[in-house]
């Protein structure tokens, strides 16, 4: 029979396998009696290279190999919120329940379950003309969370029937009459992951996805349908980053990968998540999340494959309509699996040992990112933001993962071992991040925030940029030997830091900062450094400029609830101008 082989070799997680000359590339099969699931990676006439998505001990040449004949594919409907899987889209909880806390080799199970019934309620009736993408449907999969029943993409025809009720989702709900025949819709999709969900246009990244982080929004935002990369070492930080995007950015749908991961930092995630109040609905975050955790000690071929599956359950709902923020954790985990899968295939190693595709591997992954027009003949928008970590050795952002990732996303945000030490956290250094959305957005910001907002922003960095170079001299010689007006500058610049840029995750008000108290916050550090500049033009001396008490109040302001900010930001910008004014009354006697 064709597709069925039998093993030659076994290198780790790579099996060599012969009389395989009727499978395809990228061919799902399965390995000996235990039926370990593997993906076809190189054929040579009737030889195929495999990566084992399982552990491969005890294999032995001779047994055989089964081709499925099928992509590596994932299961698409409701069901997916709430869940959490492994690299390959099994479910962890039910495989828990079937075989115990250990993930045994070979164990099968849907990845939606066959067993719920989920009330489907249609939303066009027979005779009506659909082509892929429109929406036939609706199912309420979770209380937040409303799910799009979808034309699958290939099928253009009449409705011939549709039925209200509740159906498992592998149930017909719909036949539409097609050139080809009747095709029969379910609630379930089934999509390669190695392919890129169609959609109609790809829409200009000119709106910000919000994420009330304020070195974010204010100095680096990331547009929705962007790519970001967060790299940095251990200990600064990426993860609880991704946590706050994750809870608090203007998202419809959170995917968390973890990719490779540790274990005890996955389940951290894993209980934190169902913990975690979403602020937009009060329920658990969860609601509106899928997890796939693929951890450090599970084999390591199907760190690959982690990726691809969460970005094409991502794309499943950005088609729907909805904005989907992906978070994966982290991409150098996952060029370390190809780097080995690369090895023991013996290919001709690249820079650190990396392979040549390598940077074409992590654009295919960014480059599925966007915001687009979806398919159907209803307009409809839907958006993909994806944020990747990046975990470089000893930090150093110079090797080839992180420079190959930072030629594909067009945001960076450079997290710093030194600001992380320094207690200074989101820990992003504001001198060698950049975002190259900000051409694009500004116009979004002007008119939906203020006028001003991208003046201000341009101000606030030439102050933090005017303070690396001011520090320079200030540790050679002191600052004594600084003007009076270059002092100021560094005070104002310290105020950005601490009270702008410093933000507390685990503070109940301080975890999320809206747009407008952001231009409130900025707007009176930068009131403070002019009026003061007038101030010391007039000969205030520096001393009592930088020691009004003014500033405590500004740096306050920030732990404001949002019912009493507009209250409050009055009151300090009184206070700001009395104590100004009564320098300059006293300037005579100086």
């Amino acid at each position: 029979m064709d597709g069925l082989g039998v093993i030659r070799k076994v290198a780790g997680p790579l099996v060599v396998a012969e009389k395989m000359r009727g499978a395809n590339m990228f061919d799902v099969v399965r390995v000996s009696e235990s039926r370990l699931i593997g993906e076809i990676i190189e054929l040579h006439g009737d030889r195929a290279s495999i990566q084992v998505y399982e552990e491969t001990s005890g294999l032995a040449p001779g047994a055989p190999v089964e081709s499925t004949e099928m992509p590596l594919s994932v299961e698409l409907g409701p069901g997916l919120l709430k869940s959490i899987y492994d690299g390959i889209q099994r479910p962890l909880e039910a495989i828990k329940r079937a075989s115990g806390s250990r993930l045994k080799r070979g164990v099968e199970a849907p990845s939606l379950d066959r067993d719920i019934l989920w009330n489907f309620i249609p939303s066009v009736s027979a005779g009506t003309q659909v082509t892929g993408g429109d929406i036939i449907g609706t199912v309420q999969e979770t209380e937040v969370v409303t799910h799009r029943i979808m034309v699958p993409p290939s099928v253009k025809g009449e409705l011939k029937k549709i039925t209200l009720g509740s159906f498992k989702v592998d149930e017909t709900v719909a036949i539409v009459e097609t050139e080809n025949g009747d095709a029969e819709i379910s609630l379930m999709q089934k999509w390669p992951v190695r392919k890129g969900r169609p959609y109609k246009k790809k829409l200009n990244p000119d709106v910000p996805l919000v994420t009330g982080q304020r070195v974010i929004d204010m100095l680096f935002p990331i547009a929705k349908g962007g790519t970001a990369a967060v790299p940095g070492p251990f200990g600064s930080g990426k993860t609880v980053v991704q946590h706050q995007l994750a809870k608090w950015a203007d998202a419809d749908i959170v995917v968390y990968i973890g990719c490779g991961e540790r274990g005890n930092e996955m389940t951290d995630v894993l209980l934190e998540f169902p913990e975690l109040k979403d602020p937009k609905s009060g329920k658990s975050l969860m609601e509106r999340t899928v997890l796939i955790a693929n951890t450090s000690d599970m084999p390591v071929a199907a760190r690959e494959a982690s990726v691809y599956t969460g970005i094409t359950i991502a794309e499943y709902f950005r088609d729907m309509g909805y904005s989907v923020a992906l978070m994966a954790d982290s991409t150098s985990r996952w060029a370390e699996a190809m780097r080995e899968m690369s090895g023991r295939l013996e290919e001709m190693p690249g820079e650190e040992g990396y392979p040549a595709y390598l940077s074409s591997r992590l654009a295919q992954f960014y480059e599925r990112a966007g915001r687009v027009l979806t398919l159907g003949g209803e307009e409809r928008e839907g958006a993909l933001s994806v944020i990747g970590a990046v975990s470089p050795s000893g930090g150093d952002i110079s090797e080839p993962v992180t420079q190959a990732t930072l030629r594909i996303v067009k945001v960076f945000w450079s997290l710093d071992s030194s600001l992380a030490y320094a207690r200074h956290f989101p820990a992003v250094n504001w001198l060698t991040s950049y975002s190259l959305y900000l051409d694009d957005m500004s116009g979004w910001f002007d008119s939906n925030v203020h006028d001003d907002w991208m003046s201000k922003r341009s101000r606030v960095m030439l102050l933090l940029q005017e303070e690396s170079e001011l520090d320079e001299i200030v540790r050679l010689v002191g600052i004594d030997a600084l003007s009076a007006p270059d002092r100021l500058k560094l005070e104002a610049a310290r105020s950005i830091r601490e009270d702008l840029l410093h933000q507390d995750a685990f503070h109940e008000v301080d975890t999320y900062t809206p747009l407008d108290k952001q231009y409130m916050m900025v707007s009176l550090v930068l009131n403070y450094y002019e009026m003061a500049s007038n101030a010391l033009d007039g000969g205030a001396p520096i001393d009592l400029i930088v020691n009004l008490p003014v500033r405590e109040a500004i740096g306050r302001i920030k732990y404001v609830e949002p019912d009493k900010l507009l209250e409050s930001y009055k009151a300090v910008q009184r206070q700001l101008a009395q104590e100004i004014g009564d320098l300059k009354e006293k300037q005579v006697d100086f």
